[in-house]
């Protein structure tokens, strides 16, 4: 492997450094929280890395960008060969089609594996949280396998909880979950917010994910993209639960893992006209839209708030679908400024500016000008929205953002989060306005949001910082890693 080598011959001579191979499924909210752990574990814990993707299908070259960057910091990266997916049905579920690329391309990952340890002491195996099927490929190998949760804590408990009320059931049966569920950390949370997939024990999916959870208990740690002051008390219950009862692994708080701001995008338009916008006086919106009637509300809400804003507007999901993975039907030549209410951009003109499909978000969240964040609540646009002490407006709409909408705006609260009054769910224009003045001027809610977003920016800073929280439970790790190799070496 190319960063196993260097040019000197102290460095030729010297031992290999210990190897983590840590396996990244397909989706930029796996990827890039993974390769900024990967990074941190070569720049600051002694060991080598290799970062394995698979096959993006909707998008064969979308993370190229991130793996060239992983390279030019010492991070090895390999792409394992495509595998046929075309035998599954059209409308099968994304949890679906990525276990089943994962579950097909485990000989290709067995031979990787087994070319990495026959150059340097592989050290760990560590998979993402959607990989829980390659985990006897370390038993295989006779080393440490944990899983990377690029989301929180809470989702893990939510997890838990759920593979815990299947214990005892009969082949093939599944149970429901309460209607409410009490985690640790004060969360509570109704089945109206759980993940998508938790909500239906008759849904295939719900199948999928007990036996998916039921295959953490063969790991030996969680390693959890988040920190104590964003999930505090949950550290040590989780922890006494596994010391107590044994059916999940612990959990190691490591994050933030947020992607560094670049220079690299140029002097794109957008952060043009960020600097000429006075400071802390731009809302920032970016996810994705979820039919014509939420475009219409959202851009109708933005309008009426009298608040500058730059909004980055995707495609409307027209078909119910949730997620891009696995399409390749968007046309080239689909717009989805086009899509927007005639007449919006002009009449917004002087005080806002809609882009199409994408801006540099953590620069954007940097910027002086962005004051708050009207955002879907995933978890990794939470932490680059924490990282820089912006508050968020949270608008969950599938996945795990619901639970991560619950725990920002009521146990941290660091949040405002507006309340549908539709019987279709749908968030309205009015309540959009009220939120967005409420967070950018609120005396109230609105103030005590934005100074836990600075305290908070500064509790991530401190988590990450050499002698941090998420520092330590980092070296802990590394350094089991590094002693269980050198014991199998002198074997």
């Amino acid at each position: 492997m190319d960063s196993l080598a260097g040019p000197g011959t102290a460095e030729r001579t010297a031992p290999p450094r210990p190897h983590v191979v840590l396996v990244a499924s397909p989706g930029a909210g796996h990827l890039i929280p993974m390769a900024e752990l990967a990074r941190r574990l070569v720049a600051h814990h002694g060991v080598a890395a290799t970062v394995v993707t698979f096959t993006d299908l909707s998008a064969p070259d979308a993370h190229s960008a991130v793996l060239s960057s992983l390279r030019d910091d010492g991070v090895d990266t390999a792409a394992l060969p495509a595998v046929p997916l075309d035998d599954l049905p059209a409308d099968a579920h994304i949890e679906t089609l990525l276990l089943e690329l994962i579950g097909r391309s485990i000989p290709h990952l067995r031979a990787l594996l087994r070319d990495i340890s026959s150059a340097a002491p592989l050290a760990a195996l560590v998979p993402d949280f959607f990989g829980s099927m390659v985990l006897p490929l370390a038993a295989e190998l006779g080393v440490p396998a944990y899983l990377f949760f690029p989301i929180n804590l809470t989702s893990i408990s939510l997890m838990r909880s759920a593979v815990e009320v299947n214990d005892g059931a009969a082949s093939g049966e599944y149970r429901d979950l309460p209607n409410t569920l009490q985690l640790p950390g004060g969360v509570s949370l109704s089945r109206e917010d759980y993940a998508d997939g938790f909500r239906n024990s008759k849904e295939p999916v719900y199948a999928h994910i007990i036996e998916e959870g039921r295959r953490y208990r063969a790991a030996a740690g969680f390693l959890v993209n988040t920190f104590d002051e964003i999930e505090p008390s949950y550290v040590e219950k989780l922890t006494k639960q596994a010391a107590d009862q044994g059916t999940f692994p612990p959990a190691y708080p490591v994050g933030p893992c947020v992607r560094p701001s670049s220079d690299e995008d140029g002097a794109l338009a957008c952060l043009d006209w960020l600097d000429r916008q006075p400071a802390g006086s731009v809302v920032y919106v970016s996810f994705r839209e979820r039919g014509l009637v939420h475009t219409a509300e959202l851009a109708a809400g933005l309008e009426d708030s009298g608040h500058r804003f730059l909004w980055v507007v995707r495609m409307p999901s027209l078909d119910g679908e949730n997620s891009d993975w696995g399409k390749s039907h968007r046309r080239a030549e689909d717009d989805p400024l086009a899509w927007l209410p005639e007449g919006f951009l002009e009449r917004t003109s002087g005080h806002g500016l809609a882009v199409a499909a994408w801006a540099p978000q953590v620069r954007v969240l940097s910027h002086p000008a962005t004051a708050a964040f009207v955002s879907h609540c995933g978890w990794n646009s939470t932490l680059e929205s924490v990282a820089a002490g912006v508050p968020m407006v949270a608008w969950p709409l599938y996945a795990e953002q619901r639970v991560n909408a619950v725990v920002l705006s009521q146990n941290v609260g660091v949040a405002l989060r507006p309340r549908a009054t539709r019987a279709d769910g749908l968030i309205t224009r009015k309540e959009i306005t009220a939120a967005v003045r409420e967070l950018m001027d609120g005396e109230e809610k609105g103030r005590a949001v934005r100074r836990r977003a600075e305290d908070l920016q500064e509790a991530a800073a401190r988590a990450g910082a050499p002698g941090g929280s998420s520092w330590q439970m980092l070296e802990e790790v590394a350094g089991k890693w590094k002693a269980a190799a050198l014991g199998r070496q002198k074997q």
